[in-house]
């Protein structure tokens, strides 16, 4: 089965989950970043179902604006939000495979060093979250 998408609606999908990996990447500046992109980056990768499909694409066109972290979220966030609104509109389980997908891909990005993740990225994946449950 394959959601009714759009190019522009599988880019904002993409944009937003890598976008997702790449924010906590990115305040987490504590641990590795390339681990926690790498982590992230995979778990999507292995997503399953319609949703694991738009992930997989190799397509070109997933640009993350922005020099700063604050710069990132600004573009990254709504389009969580968004990601949420159309596929909620469209099959709200393929909705909460993204949900899931994007939190277990901010978990293993989280994980990917040792200890406990630190304050920046826990504040970062509850942001994240937030994004995802603002429908």
């Amino acid at each position: 089965m394959s959601l009714p998408l759009t190019a522009q609606d599988k880019l904002t999908l993409r944009t937003a989950a890598y976008g997702a990996v790449t924010l906590l990447a990115s305040a987490d500046v504590a641990g590795s970043p390339h681990k926690a992109a790498t982590a992230g980056s995979l778990a999507l990768y292995g997503a399953t179902g319609p949703v694991g499909h738009v992930l997989a694409e190799k397509k070109p066109g997933v640009h993350l604006e922005g020099r700063t972290v604050a710069a990132m979220a600004d573009h990254v966030l709504p389009a969580l939000t968004a990601s949420m609104t159309l596929l909620t509109q469209q099959d709200p389980a393929a909705a909460g495979d993204f949900r899931q997908a994007v939190l277990v891909a901010v978990e293993a990005a989280a994980r990917s060093h040792r200890g406990e993740p630190s304050p920046t990225a826990t504040e970062m994946t509850r942001k994240i979250t937030e994004a995802l449950d603002a429908v």
